[in-house]
């Protein structure tokens, strides 16, 4: 694939029209044949894999052969994006702070006034929970109302910007597969992933996976020839050496709704987003992806399990467990000790890109399982899962196997699978961490605040902030290797004082962390799925929705970032920008502002506690509730009456600083 490498950095790439590339259906762009054109192709994740499809294979290493390193430091990739990645933030986080409504700040001249000290800009990041398709579709209106390029979301009431001014974009299972979707379809809108591509299955939910798609095209076309693709391109892998578990089997069915490719683009690797254009360039977030590592025959996965990231350049953990990362490109080579061995080869395209959202959202292999008798699927499926089952106990259906295991022999003093020849990997949630908060709260990424969507589903579907509580509670072990987290009350408390409707801040004093002399650790501005004009709270494991379900479920979202565009409080946006410099104005000794001050009052969590016993949860609508055949528009309503609105002040005051 060196050619593909060469072609993307070449001159010639400047020459192919931008303009012959298939407009989202309902769009008022020319349609010129509906053609994705080659230039659209080069500049996204790729088929980069060596085999041409789903199997990897053996490549000439480098003339430095790769190595597995420390995880005392970012990687020099990751330093020398941040370069490029940082500067352009500034713009886009001015037009932020403009946009915001805080009036008595200058802001935007803050950051244009210390635009070349990173050490005083506002690092951001953005985390979006998991939880299914529902994380992908609340995610999804996070997302659409952070991006300045969906329409409407730079209006008065909106947080547009926000997104192109972030640095990290994390994902985790439902959540990941919305941040690998983004990332393998050119950083697309979610404007124009929901709405899609003529012939294309991209986020078609109507046809569940285990159906496939109905379109032609670029897809294919009966359920037959969809499973008959999927099991020959998991054969080539087994046939290429590799064991293969439930993981290749999900992540390839996936890959059919979430890649805007034929077949669901089999050889697209995900270190191949490191040589897209606009991502190299840092034009874009850096995606990062979440699981957790599970012993071998073993079913626990408990809050100490160690936490790995999947990011273009690298895959590894910063816990003390296996503090280190491998070149995510050439993770499928022998590794041993750090190095590939005396006689092995270099490997490519293990790093597939369904397998590795696959792997961050294995929870879902035994639903798949459960759920293959309910759709008449081919005989060729069932055989195939069951030579994989027949070699694996019953509790190991859940995993990714990572095999050969990079990190065999590496940091023996505390990995404790460091003489497994499998990394054992799973569902990034099982370990109630369902916020990918982990790779951004490192101290060495120097994240100021993070932007926490939470989809999960703790109560009747609805979050009660037990992810939250759970980061702060493995804070406090010794695997969190001294980084700290902000304290988190319980879930009781986020239902009875409404933590769990309204966006919260946590971590807004920091004398905790400096009387401790820790390093203070980002503000989390909690963003969790609440009914504002839909009752979102779908089942993780619902497997199929119809287009008006889809949309109304993402503008739900849209609703819950914006607070209805201002209608529940028209402060939100300057108190959204109050958040992102609440840790910058705080290192240079300036006084927040009075606006940011009463923001702060009312948004912080100040320690107060109810932990009575809840019995159950059902919440009232915040805006008018849609009704199917209202249109798929992102923009709120009105207030759903005043018994929301009574609730809404009586929870901002409970919580005042």
């Amino acid at each position: 694939m060196q050619l593909f490498r060469d072609f993307v950095s070449s001159p010639l790439l400047s020459l192919i029209p931008a303009v012959a590339f298939a407009a989202p259906s309902g769009s008022s762009v020319p349609n010129i044949n509906h053609v994705v054109a080659l230039r659209e192709l080069a500049l996204r994740a790729a088929p980069e894999s060596p085999s041409g499809d789903y199997a990897p294979a053996t490549v000439t290493c480098p003339s430095e052969k790769p190595t597995i390193r420390s995880a005392a430091n970012l990687s020099s990739s990751e330093r020398t994006w941040l370069q490029s990645r940082r500067a352009k933030t500034i713009e886009p986080m001015v037009q932020f702070f403009q946009n915001s409504g805080l009036t008595d700040f200058d802001a935007a001249g803050f950051i244009n006034a210390n635009a070349k000290n990173f050490s005083v800009v506002p690092n951001i990041g953005i985390a979006v929970s998991g939880g299914g398709y529902r994380a992908l579709m609340n995610g999804a209106g996070f997302l659409a109302a952070a991006d300045s390029r969906v329409p409407g979301s730079t209006d008065t009431g909106g947080i547009g910007h926000l997104l192109q001014a972030s640095t990290y974009l994390a994902g985790l299972s439902g959540g990941g597969w919305l941040v690998g979707s983004m990332f393998a379809n050119n950083f697309s809108t979610v404007v124009q992933m929901r709405d899609g591509y003529e012939d294309s299955a991209l986020w078609d939910f109507q046809n569940s996976i285990f159906e496939g798609p109905e379109t032609s095209g670029i897809s294919i076309l009966d359920m037959a020839s969809y499973w008959d693709d999927v099991v020959n391109q998991i054969g080539d892998k087994r046939d290429a050496g590799y064991e293969i578990s439930i993981t290749d089997t999900w992540g390839r069915a996936l890959s059919y709704q979430l890649i805007n490719a034929r077949d669901g683009g089999p050889a697209y690797t995900f270190s191949s987003i490191a040589d897209w254009t606009d991502f190299s360039n840092g034009d874009t977030p850096m995606p990062i992806l979440v699981a957790d590592e599970r012993l071998p025959h073993t079913t626990v996965v408990a809050l100490n399990s160690t936490v790995l990231e999947f990011n273009p350049w690298e895959i590894g953990s910063f816990d003390p467990t296996i503090y280190g990362f491998a070149p995510t490109r050439y993770v499928g080579s022998n590794f041993s000790a750090g190095s590939i061995v005396a006689d092995g080869h270099c490997v490519e395209g293990f790093d597939q890109y369904g397998y590795v959202m696959g792997t961050s959202s294995s929870l879902f292999n035994s639903f798949m399982l459960q759920n293959l008798s309910d759709y008449n699927i081919p005989d060729i499926v069932g055989e195939l899962i069951k030579s994989i089952l027949e070699g694996i106990d019953d509790a190991e259906d859940d995993i990714a196997v990572w095999k050969p295991n990079p990190f065999h022999k590496w940091n023996p003093g505390s990995n404790v699978n460091a003489e497994e020849d499998q990394l054992t990997l799973v569902d990034g949630g099982l370990d109630l961490q369902n916020i990918p908060l982990h790779p951004l709260i490192q101290p060495v990424r120097g994240v100021d605040v993070i932007f926490a969507v939470d989809s999960s589903a703790d109560i009747n579907n609805w979050p009660n902030g037990t992810a939250l509580r759970a980061s702060y509670d493995r804070s406090k072990e010794s695997i969190a290797n001294g980084t700290a987290f902000p304290a988190v009350p319980d879930a009781e408390t986020f239902v009875n004082l409404g933590l769990n409707q309204r966006p919260t801040f946590f971590g807004c004093n920091t004398t905790e962390f400096t009387s401790e002399r820790k390093t203070i650790p980002p503000l989390i501005v909690y963003m969790p799925n609440a009914p504002y004009t839909q009752y979102s709270n779908v089942s993780t494991f619902d497997p199929a929705y119809d287009d008006w379900q889809r949309d109304s479920i993402i503008k739900n979202g849209y609703n819950v970032a914006t607070m209805g565009n201002g209608t529940v409080d028209a402060q939100w946006p300057a108190c959204a920008a109050c958040a992102v410099l609440h840790r910058s104005l705080e290192r240079v000794g300036t006084e927040p502002s009075a606006t940011c001050k009463d923001c702060m009052s009312r948004y912080c969590w100040a320690g107060a506690v109810d932990s009575t016993a809840v019995a159950s949860f059902e919440p009232t609508p915040i805006l008018d509730i849609d009704v199917e055949g209202a249109g798929a528009s992102l923009r709120g309503g009105v207030p759903g009456g005043t018994a929301w609105i009574a609730v809404a002040v009586a929870g901002l005051a409970v919580v005042v600083c």
